[in-house]
This record gives C-alpha cells, structure tokens and sequence, in this order.
C-alpha cells in the first residue's frame, strides 16, 4: 500500500477557453462513462515551459490554434485525485495535479474546434456559462475550478463587454 501523502503532483497547466459570449469551452472525456466535463489541461514535457504547454495541449486536446492568451493564473492551483483513482492514472505516480492555469480567448468560429485530434481525449465539447463550471465539474475538482473562477471572473466579464 502506498502513503497518498508521500506521492507527488503532476506538474501541468489548465486553459480555460473564452468565447466573444463569455462562455467557456468544456469537455466530456473519451474515457469515462460519466456526465463529467472539464476544461483542457495536460502535462508540461521535460524542458518547456508552461505558456507552450498551454498551447500545444490547447491544439492536443481541442484542435485549434484559434486563441489569444490573455492571461495566466498569479499561482499554481492543486487538487488530489480520490484515492481510488490513484492506482489508474499516471500510473499511480501522482497524488493529483500542481497546475498553472492559463485563460485564451478564442477567436475562431465553431468550425475550427476540432477535438477528432490524433490522441482524443473528448468524446463532445459545448459552451457554457462560466458560473456553471463548478457544477458540470467532477466533485474532487470543483474547488478548484470555483478558486480559478475567483480569480478570472472579472476578466471573462470584460470580454462580454469588448473591453479585452
């Protein structure tokens, strides 16, 4: 049996993706049967930095290079996996996640959302109101989605108002 406590974070980033709506993008994983959605996130690969990794995993996991990144999270956010999922994910190497989130408006239509990419890991992808985030979220991550939502909440209201 291993400590929970003894194992480390993934380091990763997260991009929270804003329509000119001020709706943001979610989607429901390819590998899981449940009523679960989440925005984009993925791991940084040994040597690159974090703003790349935001957008190489944006053009991984949603297939679009349709996005300006319009700002960055002033801290990392954290969340542990529950201890049943641990054994299955990463595996088992990881706790949970240490993630820098990063927020990109997208500029594209539609259309140039593509999540049929080589390695998918959405199965169906909506817009939605970025105050409903915490309740479409798995529950071991709503904290963390309702913490970056206190963070960027005043930003993703600008952009509605064409202020960004």
């Amino acid at each position: 049996m291993v400590d929970v406590n003894s194992l480390p974070y993934r380091y990763g980033v997260g991009m929270m993706l804003v329509n000119k709506d001020s709706q943001v993008f979610v989607g429901k994983r390819i590998d899981t049967s449940s009523e679960a959605w989440q925005m984009p996130q993925g791991g940084v690969d040994k040597g690159e930095d974090e703003k790349t990794a935001a957008f190489r995993e944006l053009q991984e996991e949603v297939g679009t290079d349709k996005a300006v990144l319009i700002a960055q999270s002033a801290d990392y956010y954290y969340y542990d996996l529950p201890e049943e999922l641990i054994p299955n994910v990463w595996g088992g190497k990881f706790r949970g996640q240490k993630q820098r989130w990063f927020v990109f408006l997208f500029e594209g239509d539609n259309d140039d959302i593509n999540i049929a990419t080589d390695h998918p890991e959405f199965c169906e992808w909506k817009w939605i109101n970025a105050n409903d985030l915490p309740d479409v979220i798995v529950p071991f991550k709503r904290k963390i989605y309702s913490d970056i939502l206190g963070e960027f909440s005043n930003l993703i209201e600008k952009i509605n108002e064409s202020d960004i």
